[in-house]
C-alpha cells in the first residue's frame, strides 16, 4: 500500500484482522496486531475478540478482552463473548468471574428479545416468555420442532448456557430463547411456504442459528433473521451468513 502512495491505518489492518479472523487465522490475525505502527483502536480488538467465539481460542479472547478493559471500554456484548468462549471450555469460575467484572464496573447485560410482524400485528418475546396470549400453542410448536431435529441429529449446544447448571436444565433453557419463540410462533400464524421475518436486539446465539437452519429445512420456509450483527437468511438448511457472524 505504502508503495501506491496510500499509508494503512486502522481500518486497513482492521480488515486483514477481520479476513484472517473469519478464516480462523487468528494467530495471524494477532501478530499483525502486534505489530502495527499504530495504537490499534477498540473496534480492531473486537475484531479480533468475535472470532474466538466461533473458533473458541480461550488466550486470544483473553489478550483482546483484556486491552479492551485498558481502554476503558465497557461495551457488554465484548464481556458476554469472552463468557462464551470460557463457558464453552466449562470455565464456570471464570464465567463468574468475568460476572463480577461487569457488576463491579456497572455493565449491565440488555436483555434479549426478538419481535415478529404477523397481519400488521407486532409480537415481542423475551427468553421462556409466557405472556403472550397463545404462548401454549407455541411452546407445544417448540416440542414438536424439539423432537423432529432430534431425528437429524441435533444435540442442544449446552456450551451456549452460562451458568453451571445440568444438561437437562440447559437444554430446557435453551429451548425457549426468544427467537426460537418467534419462528414457532411464525410457524403456528403464516401459511405454509410464507416467508418469516424476525428481529433480535442482540446477536443470535450458536444454537439458535443451527436449530433455525434445520427448521427452515423441515417446514420448508424462507427464515429471515435480523440480529445486532448481520441480516441471516435460512432457507434449506443453510444460512447466508456461512455460519460466521
Amino acid at each position: 500500500m505504502a508503495e501506491n502512495g496510500v499509508n494503512p491505518n486502522n481500518k486497513h489492518y482492521g480488515s486483514v484482522v477481520d479476513l484472517l479472523g473469519r478464516a480462523g487465522r487468528l494467530q495471524e490475525a494477532y501478530d499483525i496486531v502486534k505489530s502495527m505502527p499504530m495504537v490499534p483502536d477498540v473496534v480492531l480488538w473486537q475484531s479480533l475478540l468475535g472470532p474466538c467465539h466461533i473458533y473458541g481460542n480461550v488466550k486470544i479472547a483473553e489478550i483482546a478482552s483484556r486491552k479492551l478493559v485498558e481502554m476503558g471500554s465497557n461495551n457488554c456484548g465484548d464481556f458476554v463473548l469472552l463468557s462464551n468462549v470460557y463457558a464453552a471450555h466449562e470455565r464456570w469460575k471464570d464465567v463468574g468471574r468475568i460476572r463480577d467484572i461487569m457488576k463491579n464496573r456497572d455493565v449491565r447485560k440488555v436483555p434479549g428479545f426478538s419481535y415478529v410482524e404477523v397481519d400488521g400485528a407486532i409480537n415481542k418475546f423475551f427468553t421462556g416468555d409466557k405472556n403472550h396470549e397463545k404462548w401454549r400453542e407455541i411452546y407445544d410448536k417448540l416440542d414438536e420442532i424439539r423432537f423432529k431435529i432430534k431425528e437429524f441429529g441435533y444435540v442442544a449446544g449446552t456450551n451456549y448456557v452460562l451458568h453451571d447448571i445440568g444438561e437437562e436444565e440447559k437444554e430446557n433453557a435453551l429451548c425457549y430463547h426468544s427467537e426460537k419463540l418467534a419462528v414457532a410462533f411464525g410457524l403456528i400464524s403464516t401459511s405454509e411456504g410464507t416467508s418469516i421475518q424476525v428481529f433480535k436486539n442482540l446477536r443470535i446465539c450458536g444454537d439458535c442459528h443451527f436449530v433455525i437452519k434445520l427448521i427452515s429445512m423441515i417446514y420448508n420456509r424462507e427464515i429471515i433473521v435480523r440480529d445486532r450483527v448481520r441480516f441471516h437468511k435460512f432457507e434449506l438448511g443453510t444460512c447466508s451468513c456461512k455460519d460466521y457472524w
